[in-house]
């Protein structure tokens, strides 16, 4: 594969790559190919072998700026995600244990001049929830953002032995700035980060707020009718009937009179004189009459749950009629067992073929996330000790019973009773009165005449 890239670089030194067709032409090239490519890097096949990027990056991100819900839903994502920090983790006899930090996790504590763990871990969020993909590679000691919409991945056929195509690999990444020469990168120099599958595609990501578009709409939608409201009245619309006789200039000459005395925010509840001949009739509702705060609420609570976050976590208007301290604490547990600890977990996995792994330690280490510091989960830290209170009430309970302590610990540990190994051994109060165990205990009695 090396060699092939080699071959390619070569072709690109004679034509300019500036697009995916480009390089899968200069590709076919290298491998002698004048039609379709045996990697099927093409865009005019079907199930095309570039998983192009999504060209909705920039509406997002002005969804973003201008709606207050997803505002709030993915700042509160972001608070809770960039708190943690990276650290190694010991795997022993396949399970998790101890976390320790060594000189290799660098990068990803100082990612760039003036940058920190949560300055990488906030962009990294943000360009999932907006685009559903990360893209990150270290360049000369520093994390790089490959922005998402500038990213395409290259796809490779995969050939069974037998005959046919089994689907496709990984085979690389494309980045191409605007104007710019595209950079192609292997799988192993990226990392890519896309916590919801596209179920259209093989490799990347979608983001939460795809199927959230239409209640983002609703919602816009509603800020502009309370804006329109207050804009043109503030109270009821009203119809104004004149007299058959008023004249078209008289007519337009009153409306004009009205709109300038009655119309706008500064002229709502004055009080409306009229003429002789005019006919005033309310024919709109106000928002009480609309159900409005229901209405919107509803949309909000819906885009919420698109993103993961109950409601009343980020004070939508719903969660708040439910706001209790009991009510808080489930949503914050919510919020972090089936939002948050998923995402850091799919994060240090993404990352950690990036950085360098502590030496002579082989398979036995992950990258993983400590969390110990996060002010968010401080009320599960207490849960955590609660449960360590029980399991060493558990452990002694079993030593003392006769079991090894090295097996009592893989028994609680991965729950399973199976594991438990039986000395052989029990207590005095387990001994019947006047077996060899309970004779051992008693005194020795002195012989005759000593």
């Amino acid at each position: 594969m090396t060699s092939l890239w080699k071959a390619v670089r070569g072709r690109s030194e004679a034509r300019s790559l500036s697009t995916i067709e480009d390089y899968a032409a200069a590709l076919q090239e290298s491998m002698g190919y004048s039609g379709w490519s045996p990697l099927g890097i093409t865009q005019t096949q079907p199930g095309q072998a570039a998983e192009k990027a999504p060209t909705d990056l920039v509406g997002y991100a002005q969804m973003f700026a201008t709606n207050p819900v997803i505002w709030a839903c993915m700042v509160a994502r972001m608070a809770v995600f960039s708190a943690p920090r990276f650290q190694w983790q010991r795997i022993n006899n396949g399970q998790p244990s101890e976390t320790f930090g060594t000189p290799g996790l660098a990068p990803l504590e100082r990612p760039w001049l003036g940058g920190t763990t949560q300055d990488l871990l906030n962009r990294k969020i943000q360009d999932a929830d907006l685009a559903g993909n990360s893209y990150w590679t270290l360049f000369m000691d520093e994390m790089v953002r490959l922005r998402p919409d500038w990213v395409q991945i290259v796809l490779e056929r995969r050939m069974h032995p037998h005959g046919g195509h089994l689907g496709w690999k990984r085979y690389g990444y494309l980045y191409q700035e605007p104007g710019c020469d595209p950079v192609f990168l292997w799988p192993e120099e990226v990392a890519h980060f896309a916590p919801t599958p596209d179920p259209l595609a093989t490799f990347r990501g979608m983001s939460w707020l795809t199927p959230a578009i239409r209640e983002t709409q609703n919602d816009n939608l509603m800020a502009l009718h309370k804006k329109k409201f207050m804009e043109n009245a503030a109270t009821p619309n009203m119809v104004v009937k004149l007299a058959r006789e008023v004249t078209p200039e008289a007519f337009a000459k009153f409306k004009d009179k009205m709109d300038s005395g009655h119309q706008g925010v500064e002229n709502a509840y004055k009080t409306l004189y009229l003429g002789g001949g005019a006919d005033v009739t309310v024919v709109g509702k106000d928002f009480q009459q609309l159900d409005f705060s229901k209405v919107q609420g509803a949309g909000e609570t819906r885009i919420a749950a698109a993103a993961g976050v109950p409601p009343i976590i980020v004070g939508l208007s719903e969660g708040l009629q439910a706001a209790t301290y009991s009510n808080y604490g489930q949503a914050r547990r919510r919020f972090a067992d089936g939002t948050i600890h998923p995402l850091w977990q799919n994060a240090a996995g993404s990352l950690e073929h990036l950085v360098a792994p502590p030496g002579g330690l082989g398979q036995s280490v992950r990258l993983w996330y400590d969390a110990n510091d996060v002010p968010f989960l401080r009320e599960d830290r207490k849960d955590a000790a609660e449960i360590q209170g029980i399991q060493s009430r558990t452990i002694r309970a079993l030593v003392d019973a006769g079991y090894t302590p090295e097996s009592v610990q893989r028994a609680v540990r991965s729950e399973d009773w199976a594991l438990l190994v039986h000395t052989g051994m029990f207590s005095v109060q387990l001994q019947k009165p006047g077996s060899a165990a309970g004779a051992a205990a008693d005194p020795p009695v002195p012989e005759e005449g000593a």
